[in-house]
């Protein structure tokens, strides 16, 4: 079997990749006001530069940026609407086993996209790879699973509706961007839909006053809303995972609450799904995925260091493709490895050898 033409690829990979001490040191010295916008720049694209021609050397056909030029997978996007603000909550906010928690986001104000936001990101990036260049950007449920309404301003949105709307609004105005620069390949990262499938996850919605049935529809019409007029050509898919914070996780729960609502009600193309661990469950909810998308199953963690068995990862992916046909399945990591500044507890050396084992694990069942 020839390997797909067309994105998302056999081998694949979530963006995230571990920021080098270099670049770790510059964006310290930024922050205390020790390095200038510009040289911090500079440091930011030659490590860019450096991870963009190891992707390509390795064999991935789709090649990001690291996310180096961000602090979070999430954060650095939102914040760059107006009306949203970042704040920092307890150290109780959700992830297990590590004493700093990630930023929050609060609505504020009006949401409008009042400038691109991460358009300067994905030329760069354009302009120094000869793959595809793929642009990731966080899922507009995001400003609201964690904290509920009380993220959002009742003074600035007294119908709730208004700020999906408004949200929705300046997505698909800095995905109509993306495009006319030639941004084929369009990565939304959510981790709402996952975390739905946690069942003290969702006693928490119920408790807070939310719905988490109507909360799955909600969460996937803004989505839908964002990507009504996407450019032409434009191959959007979608990631969801449990969290992925140093290697912590918040949610467990296999994805039977809310696959049918998802796989036939998101207008991506496709979805890059968690299955590195019992937390993910099983392939049955597969079953609803229409036979139009596709799923990129990451049955390669990025939170530990062991490197996986080919002859395991074959016999999952034959497990999956009883319910999506082979031809119809891809492999990549089950989340990124760096989806902050902070990076996983692994080393560089092993998220190399991890991808390289989805090239060579794809090439063995795909072909080259």
């Amino acid at each position: 079997m020839s390997a797909t033409p067309t994105k998302p690829f056999r081998a694949d990979h979530v963006g995230s990749l571990l920021r080098p001490q270099a670049l770790r040191d510059a964006r310290a010295k930024a922050a205390r006001g020790e390095l200038s916008k510009e040289a911090l720049r500079d440091i930011q694209q030659a490590a860019i530069r450096e991870i963009v021609a190891k992707q390509e050397s390795i064999g991935l056909q789709a090649v990001t940026d690291g996310e180096f030029s961000r602090d979070w997978w999430h954060v650095d996007f939102l914040a760059g609407f107006q009306g949203v603000e970042i704040y920092y909550g307890p150290a109780s906010s959700g992830f297990g086993g590590v004493s700093e928690q990630p930023a929050l986001l609060k609505v504020t104000g009006k949401i409008r996209r009042t400038k691109p936001i991460f358009v300067e990101h994905f030329k760069f990036l354009k302009s120094v790879t000869k793959r595809t260049p793929k642009m990731t950007i966080p899922a507009p449920a995001v400003l609201h699973h964690r904290a509920g309404r009380a993220a959002v301003s009742m003074e600035a949105y007294p119908d709730i509706e208004e700020m999906w709307s408004d949200v929705s609004k300046g997505y698909a105005e800095e995905i109509a961007e993306l495009g006319q620069e030639g941004c084929t390949y369009l990565q939304i990262d959510d981790t709402s839909h996952a975390m739905l499938c946690d069942a003290k996850f969702r006693e928490g919605i119920r408790i807070r006053g939310d719905d988490p049935e109507k909360l799955v529809h909600t969460y996937g019409n803004a989505i839908n809303r964002a990507l009504a007029n996407r450019p032409a050509g434009m191959t959007v898919t979608m990631h969801t995972c449990r969290g992925n914070f140093m290697s912590a996780w918040v949610a467990a729960g296999g994805y039977e609450p809310v696959a049918e609502a998802v796989f036939g009600g998101i207008n991506v193309d496709a979805f890059f799904l968690e299955f590195d661990s019992e937390r993910a469950g099983g392939f049955e909810p597969l079953r609803f995925v229409p036979k139009n998308k596709k799923i990129v199953l990451g049955l390669i963690t990025t939170k530990t260091p062991e490197l996986e068995s080919k002859d395991a990862i074959k016999r999952r992916i034959d497990e999956a493709a009883k319910f999506v046909p082979l031809e119809n399945l891809c492999l990549s990591p089950q989340c990124g490895f760096s989806s902050t500044h902070h990076g996983n507890k692994i080393t560089t050396d092993v998220q190399w050898r991890k991808l390289q084992l989805v090239v060579d694990v794809a090439r063995e069942v795909w072909g080259a």
